[in-house]
């Protein structure tokens, strides 16, 4: 009585271990299904509102580099920079030296004199 039949139980076969094998197969089936049905809805477009053409999302960033402070050390030697930044124009010169004879008071008649010196030399 080999056929459709042949899973179910009867009195004269008791076959346990082809059971056990379909039990285990459908157990096997339905594990696999329940994975990939669950992955599938995880998936952020196919929440509520969502659409399967939305593009994916895009790859979360680095973290940021995190640095220990540089600690100044008390008995390294201190260094020090003693490059000027450029010398303003001549003509920026000539309107300082104005602005400051006009504020000692300096007549009228002697500013140019004055800030002609005052620009030449670059105070």
């Amino acid at each position: 009585m080999r056929g459709p039949a042949h899973l179910a139980v009867s009195p004269e076969d008791h076959d346990i271990s082809a059971m056990t094998r379909l039990l285990l197969s459908a157990l096997a089936m339905m594990s696999l299904l329940l994975a990939a049905n669950a992955a599938h809805a995880q998936s952020p477009n196919n929440l509520v509102g969502g659409s399967q053409f939305n593009p994916p999302l895009p790859a979360p960033l680095p973290p940021p580099k995190i640095e220990a402070p540089k600690i100044p050390q008390l008995d390294a030697p201190q260094r020090y920079d003693y490059v000027q930044g450029p010398r303003p124009s001549f003509g920026d010169r000539v309107v300082r030296c104005l602005d400051e004879a006009a504020a000692a008071g300096v007549k009228p008649s002697r500013r140019a004199a004055y800030s002609r010196s005052c620009a030449n030399r670059g105070d």
